[in-house]
Formats: structure tokens, sequence, C-alpha cells
């Protein structure tokens, strides 16, 4: 008896152990529910993350709206700048035509300006022969000019071989230049050409009255002229019919 009351006791005492009561819900009102419960979310997710573009500005929509209106001002302003650059590349090559004109210009000027004043010294040069006309067959060289050139080594002459007297008859020789060249720290002598009586085309004299003759030659490039004599001589001679030594400018 004892034994029965304390087994009760365990079972429906206050030691007794709990028991919970639980309603039974179906397998399919439980996935209806996991299911609303997800669209919840997504939807509080969308609305969230609508919301907070909002705030920040941005609509996809009104971004392709805008992006769209921004490449029609760009298009209208490269159609705009057509007009300004073509006008610019027309101004240009008018620029370049009008320099090209001016420098041709400026070109025939400076030619003109060098043959009026070549002229110009012709005239006081004939006028200042007229006085010696009387001297008859005599040879002269007038406005000798020797200047180095660009290239080392190059000198450019020029001179005006006269023959005076009135009945003057033609004259027909050659030039010859002895060259006092200072090289190395020594002096040297040189005859332009070799040989007074086989000279080259640009030596040779034919004239009656005057002849201008100007030319180049070429010495070694660390040589300096330093003195020059001008020899001329008439064809078939061995000796010079004029010996001048010039001034070296």
């Amino acid at each position: 008896m004892a034994t029965l009351l304390r087994t009760l006791q365990r079972k429906f005492g206050i030691s007794a152990p709990r028991v919970a009561v639980r309603t039974h819900l179906p397998w399919y009102w439980r996935w209806l529910g996991i299911i609303v419960l997800g669209a919840i979310i997504v939807g509080v997710a969308l609305a969230t993350y609508d919301y907070g573009m909002l705030l920040a500005g941005y609509r996809q929509s009104e971004a392709d709206r805008a992006l769209t209106r921004l490449s029609g001002v760009i298009d209208e302003q490269k159609i705009e700048i057509v007009g300004p650059r073509t006008r610019v590349a027309e101004a240009e090559q008018q620029l370049k035509i009008e320099r090209a004109t001016y420098g041709e210009l400026a070109k025939q000027v400076k030619t003109l300006a060098n043959e009026n004043a070549g002229l110009r010294e012709d005239l006081i040069f004939f006028q200042s022969l007229m006085p010696a006309a009387g001297r008859d067959g005599g040879i002269t060289i007038n406005r000798f000019k020797l200047e180095k050139e660009a290239l080392p080594g190059e000198y450019r002459y020029q001179m005006m071989i006269v023959q005076g007297g009135q009945r003057a008859k033609e004259f027909h020789g050659s030039l010859q230049f002895i060259l006092k060249v200072e090289q190395a720290g020594k002096e040297i002598v040189l005859a332009l050409p070799a040989d007074a009586q086989k000279p080259a085309k640009e030596f040779r004299l034919s004239f009656k009255f005057f002849q201008r003759v100007e030319g180049t030659f070429t010495i070694a490039p660390d040589a300096v002229v330093k003195g020059m004599q001008v020899r001329v001589f008439e064809n078939g001679t061995s000796t010079p019919k004029l010996t001048e030594s010039v001034r070296i400018s």
C-alpha cells in the first residue's frame, strides 16, 4: 500500500514530470506560414532598398533619362563645334597661304633691292671709268671681295676686271690666285689653279670692256687665308699682264 502511494505521488504529485500540451498543425499550414513570412521579408527588403535609393536621389529610370539627355546635349555640342573647327582650319590654311605669299614677296623685295644696289654700284663704277677712258688697253681689278662661307674652308670671291681705252680690243686670258694661308701655325702658299696655262672654266676671261668674275674655292677646314694675289694672264703668254695684291675683308 505504501509503495502504491509513493508511486502515485511520483506520477501525480508536485515532483511529477511536467507535461506540455501542443496543438498539432498540418504540414501544409506550416509551409504556407514559411512562404508568407519569406514574402514579407523580401517585401520589406525591397521596400528598404527602394527607400534607400530614393534617399540617395537615384533611380535607374531617372538615370537612364538623364544619360539620354546628356548624350543628346553632347551630340548637339559636337555639331556646334564642327562649324568653328571648320572655320579655324580655313583660317589656318589662309594664314599659311598669306605667310607663304609674304615670304615670297619678301624674297622678291630683297632680290630687287640687291639688284638695285648692284645697278647703282655699276653706275658709279662706270662713271668713275669715264676719266680713265683714254688709257689704251690697261687692265684693272675693281670691287674685289673675299668672304668666308658657311662651310669651313670655303671662300667666295667677287671682282670686276676692266680694260680701259676707247678702242679696246677683245681680251682673252685667265685668272690665277696666289693664296697665303696659315695652317697649324705654319704659312703655306697655294696657287689656284696650279697651272695658269690650263685654267678651269671659272678662271677663264673673255671680254672687251669689263667682266664680272665670281665663284668659290675651298681649302683645308683648319686653314685661314691671310693674303691673296690676283694674276691676269693673256692667252699665249706665261708672264702675267697684271699682278695685284688685294685686301682681305
